[in-house]
């Protein structure tokens, strides 16, 4: 291909807003597009102008994380990131809530007959049958059983962080426990007023496994959310610096397509740029060192007295109502603990 210096960028106004695809000079010229939706077992994938959107899509179970949610996710990240087409990724869930966390009735309330994943796992570290054995109170545990799981998970989860370009968790009613490991790893929150963001099972059966909690609100705000299980309303992330934005319910879709908007009008080099410089200052807090060692306490946790305690409660009387009895005397089952002002919507409830 030859240089047209006829018409060359200097010709046109804000040729650097071009897309990368444009013009007989582009890399991409005379190149198919890539696939522009599909639908998982747990979200969905579609790519709308310059914005790439991948969508939770279990409401009937609050987007409870199964063991297909982040292969699935890392693979909709990489499918962005690869699209010359895509400037910025935004992450959400359908229904009432972003994410309510794992679902644990795979090992909480099931015993030794969890619910199958759509991934071949029979025989590996997956699988169901394995990960209840391990999971038997009168048994012997295998830590590193466990951490080959759940290290899995967040390696999924980080590929929101570990993407060339930005990313973006757009978060309605409640983004708990192993939502909150997702919505960290994006680049930017952006939340409903009465969002609710937590860890309850701090309480007993749970550490953050993507250790990314005092990375993102620092040191002292973090312990005091985890020395506690309390949760924050977006209003609070918001104050805490958790979120960049938390506009009133009504308004959040409005003012998240304003923010993917701006950032999409950037070429991708300068994205990309941008995010990789201000990542190796991220990184070099150690990120992949918290990870590894809340992943590790995560399963030490689920294999205490007290963690034993919890799942057999789940066992005979039912996960929603061990967590109740968990929640109950902190004054917060169902809603945030730090309060909103008056006037404000209650935050809505997670499903898992």
């Amino acid at each position: 291909m030859s240089p047209d210096y006829e018409n060359h960028a200097g010709t046109r106004p804000a040729a650097w807003r071009d897309d990368l695809t444009a013009g007989d000079d582009s890399l991409f010229a005379g190149r198919p597009e890539p696939v522009n939706e599909y639908t998982g077992r747990t979200l969905t994938y579609e790519v709308t102008g310059r914005i790439a959107r991948i969508t939770f899509n279990r409401p009937e179970r609050g987007n409870a994380i199964t063991v297909d949610t982040p292969i699935e996710l890392a693979a909709a990240v990489e499918r962005a990131d690869l699209d010359p087409r895509v400037h910025v990724i935004v992450v959400s869930g359908r229904g009432k809530g972003f994410c309510g966390g794992y679902d644990l009735s795979i090992f909480a309330e099931n015993g030794l007959e969890p619910a199958e994943g759509a991934q071949p796992a029979e025989g590996s570290v997956l699988d169901p049958v394995v990960q209840a054995r391990n999971h038997n109170p009168w048994a012997t545990w295998d830590p590193m059983v466990d951490y080959a799981m759940m290290s899995r998970f967040n390696r999924g989860f980080s590929s929101l962080l570990h993407a060339n370009k930005p990313t973006v968790a757009k978060v309605h009613g409640f983004a708990i426990a192993g939502g909150t490991d997702i919505a960290l790893f994006a680049d930017q929150i952006i939340c409903a007023d009465d969002a609710r963001f937590g860890y309850p099972p701090t309480r007993t059966w749970g550490i953050p496994a993507a250790g990314m909690w005092a990375h993102r609100v620092g040191d002292q705000r973090a312990k005091r959310l985890l020395f506690t299980g309390d949760s924050l309303s977006g209003t609070q992330a918001l104050e805490w610096g958790l979120a960049i934005e938390a506009p009133p319910a009504d308004e959040l879709d409005a003012r998240t397509e304003e923010l993917l908007e701006r950032i999409s009008m950037v070429p991708i080099n300068q994205l990309i740029m941008a995010k990789l410089a201000l990542n190796s200052a991220l990184l070099s807090q150690g990120v992949a060192n918290s990870g590894m060692v809340s992943t590790v306490f995560d399963g030490i946790s689920r294999h205490t007295r007290e963690g034993y305690a919890f799942q057999l409660r789940s066992a005979t009387a039912g996960f929603r109502e061990a967590v109740r009895e968990r929640d109950e005397p902190f004054g917060d089952w169902k809603r945030a603990q730090f309060e909103k002002p008056a006037g404000e919507s209650k935050p809505a409830e997670p499903e898992a």
